[in-house]
């Protein structure tokens, strides 16, 4: 029986993993759940799992669960905070600890959980993204076990040579490169000229996956797959001329491994991330997750496309950071969350989200990423100019 920890119980990391947890009651039990303020769907979660703790983010909302959880006579205790994030994610009563927290906020708890020793199930691009080498050194040092949940990177990962292992340097193990695989969005086929106008509404209508909104609207820009070929640089250790990315509208084919003897493995299946949830879960076994068998015959055909500079600057600017190093990478993902937020609430146009996040690359100096605080402080200046940028775009 292992317990589990879920950073982002509420979305839709966390629901799939709720999802997957309840089909195996004799293997999972659940330790920690938290969310930011939802606090009707943290109620039937906690009512459903009955978790020792629950977390919030939100003080007014943590209040408010706890009265809830008081009249169902529920034994689950509320924290609330930051600090309680951390406490959960490095507890000794938890072994498994899923990293599901969209943004920057997901960076330091998740570090807790790899200074702890824990299994961290990585859902969360900024841990690594922001940073990458002090991340990937917290884990070697204390022993924690890193396996990746987004598709691609599990793809990538269960295509490895030696893949019933934990191993992050592929290099000199005779791989070529390794091809990321993206749906290009819903943008995939309009003009160029049509990108003006799109709406957050069409931004969020992802048209294989369901996710958040801003993880959609990320795919629509593709800085989604751009932060995943950052990401993927941390956990393998290849650098960004071995990692390719390619358009599969499909999204059955979760990415490749290309080897140096002409071979090309890929992991397919549904789009559904219960698959690499489950896989992370319960490795180096296999259980049951509840997905649909792939039907190849009801597939029929499976397309592939080079991925568009100019349509997808954002991907364009994800090499550049990551091939810039410091703290560029992390930088860009800063300007592209405040970024990403304004067009979420209509303050500037879809193509102004590149645009803001080339411009605060530009301009900011970058650092050494060597210590956390110069990570969090170039975080903070990023933030603080993309804000000012906003106002300055033409509607």
């Amino acid at each position: 029986m292992k317990s589990v920890t879920i950073l982002g119980s509420t979305g839709s990391i966390g629901l799939s993993t709720l999802d997957v947890l309840s089909l195996h009651p004799e293997k999972f039990k659940v330790y920690a759940l938290t969310a930011n303020c939802s606090v009707e769907s943290m109620l039937q979660q906690c009512l459903q799992f009955e978790p020792e703790i629950a977390v919030m983010l939100d003080a007014a909302a943590a209040d408010k669960l706890a009265e809830a959880l008081k009249k169902n006579h529920s034994k689950t205790i509320v924290k609330i905070g930051k600090k309680a994030l951390e406490e959960v994610s490095s507890s000794a009563n938890t072994d498994i600890v899923v990293a599901a927290i969209v943004g920057a906020a997901g960076l330091l708890p998740t570090l807790a959980a790899a200074k702890a020793g824990k299994r961290i199930l990585l859902a969360n691009k900024e841990a690594l993204v922001m940073s990458g080498a002090l991340f990937m050194k917290t884990v070697a040092e204390n022993g924690a076990t890193l396996l990746p949940v987004d598709s691609e990177h599990n793809a990538i990962w269960q295509c490895l040579p030696v893949a019933n292992t934990q191993h992050h340097d592929f290099n000199g193990k005779g791989v070529r490169k390794i091809i990321l695989t993206a749906s290009g969005g819903p943008f995939r086929d309009y003009d160029l000229e049509q990108l003006d106008d799109v709406t957050p509404e069409q931004a969020v209508a992802h048209p294989n996956w369901s996710m958040g909104q801003k993880i959609s609207v990320d795919s629509a820009t593709m800085m989604n797959k751009g932060l995943e070929v950052i990401e993927a640089h941390w956990l393998f250790g290849l650098q960004s001329q071995q990692i390719e990315v390619v358009l599969h509208r499909q999204s059955v084919i979760h990415s490749m491994v290309d080897y140096e003897d002409g071979s090309v493995l890929a992991q397919m299946g549904n789009p559904d991330m219960r698959t690499p949830i489950t896989n992370t879960l319960s490795w180096p076994d296999r259980i049951a997750s509840g997905v649909e068998p792939l039907d190849l015959v009801k597939v029929g055909r499976l397309d592939f496309s080079a991925a568009d500079f100019a349509r997808f600057p954002c991907l364009r600017l994800a090499y550049k950071a990551l091939n810039e190093g410091g703290t560029a990478t992390a930088i860009l993902n800063a300007a592209n969350e405040i970024a990403v937020q304004a067009f979420l609430d209509e303050q500037i146009r879809f193509t102004d989200i590149a645009r803001i996040i080339e411009e605060v690359l530009t301009e900011l100096p970058v650092n050494d990423a060597t210590t956390l605080e110069q990570i969090l402080a170039d975080d903070a200046a990023a933030r603080t100019l993309a804000k000012s940028k906003i106002g300055l775009c033409i509607h």
